[in-house]
């Protein structure tokens, strides 16, 4: 794995939130899937967390936004953590999953990457934590890669084209799109193997 993303370990990445502005406003809902390697070299789903999170305090919660992901912020339901520990739930299994994989540092995925990275980002800072496992800049963004592989931007779409089964109902959920894109960035990855790509790539090194 450290070898074929050059000590990078790929970590998908959805967030659900109460608007657009990554300073301003409220994180709502975070998911991670890591990721890991067969015999093969096959890339894979490993393991997945998710926390619902509450607003920072002071946090902008967009109408317009809430009604487009249905998400209630005030439902006891919801079991929302404060972005401190949501943010240590998921950080934590990553840093573990790094060193196991030998590699430096986690890279995000995601379906309009830099969104969720932002996100992240800025929830770290104003949690004040230090050791954000992802780069601090450097994304891997499956709208490009589904663009290139498929002809399609759009999740739902891609991950058809794919010959992933993707459920519009359960969509806009962190956890259900963070599993979707594990799925859509592993199939895309590994048909690149197939078709000789990565093979190609080690015999012009050696």
């Amino acid at each position: 794995m450290a070898d074929r993303f050059r000590g990078f370990l790929p970590v998908v990445v959805d967030v659900e939130t109460a608007g657009f502005n990554p300073r301003t406003d409220a994180l709502l809902e975070i998911a991670a899937v890591t990721l890991t390697m067969d015999e093969n070299g096959y890339l894979m789903i490993d393991q997945s967390y998710d926390a619902n999170v509450k607003p920072f305090p002071g946090a902008n919660l967009e109408r317009s936004a809430l009604e487009f992901t249905g998400i209630d912020p005030d439902d006891p339901a919801r079991q929302a953590v404060a972005e401190q520990e949501a943010l240590e739930k998921i950080f934590k299994p990553i840093r573990k999953s790094i060193k196991s994989h030998d590699c430096k540092r986690a890279i995000l995925v995601g379906h309009n990457a830099s969104f969720d990275h932002s996100f992240v980002t800025n929830a770290a800072e104003r949690c004040n934590i230090k050791r954000n496992p992802f780069h601090p800049f450097s994304t891997f963004d499956t709208v490009s890669l589904s663009g290139l592989a498929y002809g399609q931007t759009v999740l739902a779409r891609a991950c058809d084209l794919a010959g992933i089964d993707f459920d519009g109902k359960q969509a806009h959920s962190a956890l259900y799109d963070t599993v979707k894109t594990a799925e859509l960035f592993c199939t895309i990855i590994n048909q690149w193997k197939d078709m000789g790509g990565w093979d190609m790539f080690l015999a012009t090194r050696d």
